[in-house]
């Protein structure tokens, strides 16, 4: 039966990379205007179906429960009409983003002349692999259909109901402006063996880009046979030097912390000069008050005694939860080397007024994301103004930071001549 089963999935995921295919060819002929009005209709579809979504959202909720998942876990996976709303918005904003294709990049003559463009094309086909936050769907759809590639989502098990629901909207988007409708095709089974077989794929699937935690980053990377554009998991850090403004540091941290504690652009590590430890009382209160625990290391820990100890474990974890390490500091020199060692390279932030201090930690940290005076939560594609985003890359190849439209190009060379040929 099992095998039966195994079987069974890798023929539905072989049918969904069939489709794929025609489907890239079909909408590499397809205009701008035309996904521009697939994103418009698919943002009617999903106001006007906003009871039929959270009413899918509600089952994924009680299993979720059920579970026994963590609050900020529940926080992801929950949908409200606000965010039921900015969905519909985002699609609207990806479709008044200029159309990232056909581009020309460099233009060169060669001596012989030849005329070279390099131009901007689509990935291909790709697979988004993510867990629990079920706007992602309507994101990844949506950018990828603008950057005109196709797309398999493979949504998490905890999200199914609502991709499902969200998954109709887009295609009828699709419909409206006779673009395939298998542009936009969610996995149609929660079997867990839907992810290798998919990793696999590269017959179909041209990219893979996992968006989750470390163990799904970690499978990826090792079992993936298709390139991959990986999203790697958030520890980000907010520092507080010995020049940063008490208040502005204070406000910063909270909403870096609290603002939601389960995506991957909240601050989880605070790194603090020994010079301003007096700011510590203050910030565990807002903390506390707030409902965040707070860890740290020895200093930390005499400076207020509400502080419970870390473990060297506490350096690297990715709560995506209310708890908070503290970590203190000599100074600038000591805060960097923290981040780059223990960080996962994905977002961090200096609160300082000293503008010396704050280009040295933007030149020197090496992450994704740098910021100075300003919370990580604005580790986001719609708050760099992409639309929305796929996920964070934190590699060094071929994308960093968010991934909106334009990180979901590559390009090709046209090359023309009036009869050139190459001399022996």
């Amino acid at each position: 039966m099992l095998m039966k089963m195994v079987e069974d999935t890798k023929d539905t995921m072989r049918v969904l990379g069939q489709k794929a295919r025609k489907a890239y060819a079909l909408l590499a002929q397809s205009k701008e205007a035309e996904k521009n009005l697939a994103l418009s209709e698919a943002a009617k579809a999903i106001r006007a179906h906003a009871k039929t979504i959270l009413a899918a959202n509600a089952k994924d909720m009680s299993a979720g429960k059920k579970a026994g998942m963590s609050k900020a876990m529940l926080d992801r996976l929950e949908l409200t009409q606000a965010r039921i709303e900015a969905m519909a918005k985002s699609l609207e904003d990806i479709a008044k983003l200029p159309d990232p294709l056909g581009k020309v990049l460099a233009t060169f003559t060669r001596p012989n002349g030849l005329k070279i463009e390099r131009v901007s094309v689509p990935l291909g086909v790709i697979g988004v692999i993510y867990e629990s936050r079920p706007n992602v769907t309507s994101d990844a759809g949506a950018l990828c259909l603008k950057s005109g590639n196709v797309v398999i989502l493979r949504g998490g098990s905890d999200s199914f109901h609502s991709s499902s629901a969200i998954v109709d909207c887009l295609r009828a988007g699709l419909k409206v402006a006779k673009l395939p409708l298998d542009a936009i095709q969610l996995v149609p089974t929660t079997d867990r063996e839907a992810v290798g077989i998919m990793l696999k794929m590269n017959e179909f699937i041209d990219v893979i880009i996992p968006r989750g935690g470390k163990s799904l980053t970690s499978r990826v990377m090792k079992d993936s046979r298709v390139p991959t554009l990986l999203h790697l998991d958030g520890n980000c850090h907010t520092y507080i030097h010995k020049a940063a403004n008490k208040k502005m540091a204070l406000e910063v941290l909270l909403n870096a912390k609290m603002r939601r504690t389960g995506i991957c652009g909240a601050t989880e590590s605070l790194v603090i000069d020994k010079d301003v430890l007096s700011f510590l009382p203050d910030i565990v209160d807002m903390l506390t008050k707030a409902g965040c625990e707070v860890r740290g290391d020895a200093i930390a820990c005499k400076q207020d005694k509400r502080i419970k100890p870390a473990t060297s474990a506490d350096w690297r974890t990715e709560y995506l939860d209310a708890i908070l390490s503290v970590k203190t500091v000599a100074g600038l020199d000591e805060a960097i080397d923290h981040i780059n060692t223990y960080g996962s390279h994905h977002t961090d932030a200096i609160v300082t007024e000293d503008k010396k201090a704050a280009a040295q930690f933007l030149n020197r940290v090496d992450s994704a994301i740098v910021l100075h005076n300003a919370s990580t939560q604005f580790a986001d594609g719609g708050e760099f103004g992409f639309g929305a985003e796929i996920g964070i890359a934190t590699g060094r190849l071929h994308a960093r930071g968010p991934v909106g439209i334009e990180q979901l190009t590559t390009y090709k060379y046209v090359v023309k001549g009036n009869g050139q040929i190459r001399p022996k």
